[in-house]
């Protein structure tokens, strides 16, 4: 049986991290890396943006080029799956029946797109958007198609959408919750985006349920709502989230249930196995507590760059703040904190001159921003985030003032 001292399971932004960070931190054993695609780690957020646009090649969605892998004596088993753990012997079995044994496993699974569970979900023509296959398979089909539906508000569907507008196809979006980005933002963020895909001419339907979808000879032909209305499309793009890769874990033994529970060093319940990054399910000192997955190439960085100091012997707690980005259009959407229980919303700025941030606050205090093409917000608001800091609604909307000078003279850097 082949023996690593570390084994790293799963090719996206965390896998990739917790190499670099454990040969930065002067981690001199045996690393492999196991990644189910054959591709060697690349960069996820631009799939739905520049990649899916054809505005950026592969090669430079590559986190490190082949060579850094090389020198850096990590071992890239791609192509592969893990299909079991066994935390007490500590080996995984593979997809083909190998058996590879480690000293400490960090899984960071990621996720795989939920799918649609209605009759047609198996049609040609239906895709997500979570790997570079998905996206090379819709842009294989997209010069044969007019119109698309998007299944999904969130920033996957709309981020695709605003593509597709670009590329000239009649996009429609339909959401089930009565306002994109439900889940993620305030309804003054929601309204806006929904303002804006509609000036630019997508049809964008919330508060609606899909039936079923419909074909023709095997592809997709349109989408049947349950009010009985048709909407043609021959291509769907599904973006209703993801459910975390964490299988072999929990069979294995691990606590969890929606992705792998994790304490503050991004341990498992399981000897020697952490995990990191989407599947992981932490308590986030930033949503008071609460445990939670993030989905976020912050998440999954931080997390990776935490345990590598913990396995090096220096305990690294994850304590990072959350941040997260969008581009759609002309729009640049940079979040930071987590505005999840907030009670209150402050509108900072021009929504009709598209330069605007809300301030999310609970009990009085800032716990998140959405900026949107106002960076000098999202850089400054993060220090009002840190400080959980409690600024009168009045001064955060009065743009004569900076964030900056607001916090100096509240005292609460």
């Amino acid at each position: 049986m082949a023996h690593f001292d570390i084994i790293i399971v799963g090719g996206g932004h965390g896998g990739a991290q917790a190499a670099i960070a454990l040969r930065q931190q002067k981690f001199e054993g045996t690393i492999a890396l196991i990644s189910a695609e054959a591709e060697l780690p690349y960069e996820r957020p631009p799939l739905s943006k520049d990649y899916l646009a054809g505005e950026k090649a592969f090669e430079r969605l590559l986190i490190r080029p082949a060579a850094f892998w090389h020198d850096r004596r990590v071992d890239m088993l791609l192509g592969r799956q893990v299909v079991s753990v066994d935390g007490d012997g500590k080996y995984l079995t593979l997809n083909g029946g190998e058996e590879i044994g480690y000293g400490h496993l960090i899984w960071a699974g990621g996720g795989l797109p939920r799918s649609l569970m209605c009759e047609g979900a198996n049609l040609s023509g239906v895709h997500q958007i979570r790997s570079k296959a998905d996206s090379d398979a819709i842009l294989d089909e997209i010069g044969q198609v007019r119109n698309i539906a998007v299944i999904g508000g969130g920033y996957i569907g709309l981020e695709a959408a605003a593509v597709l507008r670009k590329m000239g196809k009649n996009v429609t979006v339909l959401e089930a919750q009565e306002r994109v980005l439900a889940r993620v933002a305030g309804p003054e963020l929601s309204a806006f985006y929904e303002s804006q895909h509609r000036a630019k001419g997508v049809d964008l339907r919330t508060g609606v349920t899909v039936e079923k979808l419909t074909g023709d000879g095997g592809q997709v032909a349109g989408v049947l709502l349950d009010s009985g209305e048709e909407i043609a499309a021959q291509m769907v793009i599904v973006g209703i989230g993801i459910i975390p890769s964490v299988g072999p874990l929990l069979k294995a033994g691990a606590a969890g249930g929606n992705g792998v529970d994790v304490d503050e060093y991004c341990r498992t319940s399981l000897p020697d196995i952490f995990a990191i990054g989407d599947c992981a399910a932490h308590a986030n000192s930033f949503a008071s507590g609460e445990v939670m997955r993030v989905e976020s190439v912050q998440n999954a960085n931080d997390m990776a760059t935490a345990v590598a100091k913990t396995i090096m012997g220096d305990p690294g707690r994850y304590h990072a703040t959350p941040w997260f980005w969008s581009n759609q259009y002309d729009l640049r959407l940079q979040t930071v904190g987590l505005s999840a229980g907030y009670d209150q919303t402050v509108v900072r700025g021009d929504m009709e001159a598209h330069s605007f941030s809300v301030i999310y606050l609970r009990a009085g205090r800032v716990i998140a921003l959405d900026c949107v093409n106002a960076v000098k917000d999202y850089a400054q608001g993060r220090k009002l985030v840190e400080a959980a800091a409690m600024i009168a609604p009045e001064l955060l909307s009065d743009t004569a003032l900076t964030l900056k000078d607001i916090l100096a003279e509240s005292g609460q850097e």
